[in-house]
């Protein structure tokens, strides 16, 4: 039987609905397809709701007695909320050069903040409950998100992507006493660190400030004028101490490695993913099998650089951006047939509305890899249970519709097995339920009549 079409939202806005967060309250919600995040989908499922923690999962036919006579909420799908696992909140209105990171040096830091709470709430708003990010400005934000001042998703931040003098996540263009003195005041996302002593307070450091996860830069990127995404970047002596200084502390280490050796030595050093990882091939693809470690693609801000902004690119980084391009496909192409466990990440770094890589249009990623092999049903997994896993030991319990788990839940009014592209439109995300709270709703949804959604 087919679901009525549920009419579309108008633009993005606050629920006005009261929120699921009373400890002793129960709510039942219903949907047409349920769409566990791991797992086979459950027609005609149902979920309860308690405290903020989902308390069961299975078919509204087979629903335990206490929730007999509980009045449900019906929708056609519902699924967990997503996950992005590589972004950064910059606060930056466009691309522009991005040879430079001075925007991250002192005096940006108010006005970036400011322009990202806007960031936060459209993350949130497009279904997307929470992110990794890996280097910016949200974990300085995070806990005014986390006590309600703010809206938007849960926040892992990494601070600040650890890099070593002159590497990827360096200032070239800045005086190094400038980038010294930045990292100093403690409110910049820049972390450059040389030498095992200083990479080992490096991380302290970011612990000290808040960090939920440690990014370390183990190879050049496209973005840093004076390096090469191939070129490795840290020591081996460095990069394990990063890892074991990190571990100490249950925070697991994400590694910017796009080239194959520095992605290799970050696997040799214990690093949990790998993003990028443009020079992906068999040999690593078994040492990522062997390691448990899951690579995040980030094709998403690799295909929207070379469409929209390759001209207006610095010569060096447009030359090294389409030099990886059908490289990181291949790199994707290779994981997804190995098996290599997958997290999707967009690398989402602008505040500008107008641009496709804005905050808020984070979903596109999930199209990427259904395009280059995955089934829609896996690349829901990638968006949603694979995302806490790349936390290592302070993973959540987030990411499935499981009891026990964290209720961050979306509705969908369109099947995205059919159709994984539904969820690059925000309109057709009606409710997001963050920690059992309503954040979105649309405000009436007509009477949801039961059947296989078509």
């Amino acid at each position: 039987m087919r679901v009525p079409i549920q009419p579309r939202l108008p633009p993005s806005h606050i629920a006005s609905e009261p929120p699921v967060e009373d400890s002793e309250t129960v709510s039942l919600l219903v949907a047409t397809l349920l769409i566990p995040g791991r797992g086979e989908p459950i027609n005609n499922g149902a979920l309860a709701i308690k405290g903020g923690k989902i308390e069961w999962v299975g078919s509204y036919f087979d629903r335990p007695p206490k929730y007999q006579n509980i009045p449900p909420r019906h929708v056609p799908v519902l699924m967990p909320g997503l996950w992005d696992c590589h972004v950064h909140f910059m606060g930056l209105d466009i691309i522009g050069d991005l040879a430079s990171m001075s925007p991250y040096l002192p005096g940006h830091n108010a006005l970036a903040g400011a322009v990202t709470v806007d960031d936060l709430k459209e993350t949130l708003l497009a279904g997307y409950t929470s992110v990794r990010e890996l280097g910016g400005y949200g974990g300085d934000l995070w806990p005014a998100v986390k006590n309600g001042p703010l809206i938007g998703p849960n926040i892992y931040s990494a601070i600040a992507p650890l890099s070593i003098t002159g590497g990827h996540a360096d200032d070239h263009s800045a005086p190094i006493s400038t980038v010294m003195a930045a990292m100093k005041c403690g409110g910049s996302p820049i972390g450059v660190c040389d030498g095992v002593d200083d990479c080992i307070k490096a991380v302290r450091n970011l612990v000290r400030r808040g960090a939920r996860c440690i990014k370390v830069c183990s190879t050049g990127g496209v973005g840093s004028l004076n390096d090469d995404p191939e070129d490795r970047q840290f020591s081996d002596e460095e990069l394990k101490a990063i890892v074991e200084e990190a571990a100490r502390s249950r925070r697991s280490v994400a590694a910017h490695a796009m080239g194959k050796a520095g992605i290799l030595a970050a696997l040799r050093a214990g690093v949990k993913s790998i993003e990028h990882g443009c020079y992906l091939d068999d040999e690593v693809a078994d040492v990522m099998l062997e390691k448990d470690a899951i690579f995040v693609p980030t094709q998403h801000i690799i295909r929207i650089l070379a469409r929209d902004y390759s001209d207006l690119l610095p010569p060096p980084i447009k030359r090294k951006l389409l030099g990886i391009y059908d490289q990181s496909r291949n790199a994707y192409k290779v994981a997804i047939k190995r098996g290599v466990k997958v997290a999707l990440g967009t690398d989402m770094t602008s505040s500008a509305r107008a641009s496709a890589l804005s905050h808020g249009n984070n979903a596109h990623e999930l199209t990427y890899a259904v395009e280059l092999g995955m089934t829609p049903l896996q690349a829901i997994e990638a968006a949603t249970a694979n995302g806490p896993e790349t936390l290592g030991g302070l993973a959540p319990l987030s990411g499935q519709l499981k009891a026990g788990y964290d209720a961050d839940i979306i509705a969908i009014v369109k099947n995205p097995l059919n159709d994984i592209s539904v969820l690059t439109d925000t309109s057709n995300i009606t409710h997001v339920w963050k920690g059992g709270k309503l954040f979105k709703s649309q405000p009436k949804m007509p009477t949801q009549t039961f059947g296989r959604l078509l």
